[in-house]
């Protein structure tokens, strides 16, 4: 029986994360160079190319006009894929959270904190879709029980 990824092992990874990295920032934050506005930016283009893969795929699964079976392989490997995803995603979020809630509230005195309030900010937002982007791709990847149900749809009452 396959799982699907728990709420509370994402939760707990991104606040593990951030704990850590707010706890290395204390310490060594002057050391650190500035971070780059765009660093958070690839979890966000991983999230976008993973959500396409689940529009495609929960097509080719549910059998719809023109899509092509998947290979039981492929869905394997898709299912490995966003369970890995949603768990980075969560663990970098939370990283990224803890840089948030260190230098957020020094903004306003340190300049360098104030340049790398935007970096989190986007690094927590690119984290945020990749997590959304492995969960959907996760759901999207269940198979109907029966021909004719659709997981997506609710049981019909007689």
């Amino acid at each position: 029986m396959r799982t699907s990824t728990s709420p509370s092992l994402l939760v707990v990874a991104a606040v593990a994360a951030g704990l850590a990295v707010n706890i290395l920032l204390q310490a060594a934050y002057g050391d650190l160079p500035p971070l780059p506005l765009l660093a958070g930016l690839t979890p966000l283009v991983l999230g976008i190319a993973e959500l396409v893969l689940a529009v495609v795929l929960r097509a080719r699964i549910r059998h719809r006009r023109g899509a092509r079976p998947v290979d039981a392989l492929a869905t394997a490997r898709a299912v490995a894929l966003a369970k890995a995803s949603s768990l980075a995603g969560s663990l970098v979020g939370g990283a990224w959270l803890g840089v948030l809630a260190y230098v957020f509230p020094l903004r306003d005195s340190v300049d360098a904190a104030a340049a790398d309030t935007g970096s989190a900010i986007v690094g927590v937002v690119g984290s945020a879709v990749l997590v959304g982007a492995g969960l959907w791709l996760e759901h999207c990847l269940r198979t109907p029980d029966e021909p004719g149900d659709d997981p997506d749809r609710p049981p019909r009452r007689s």
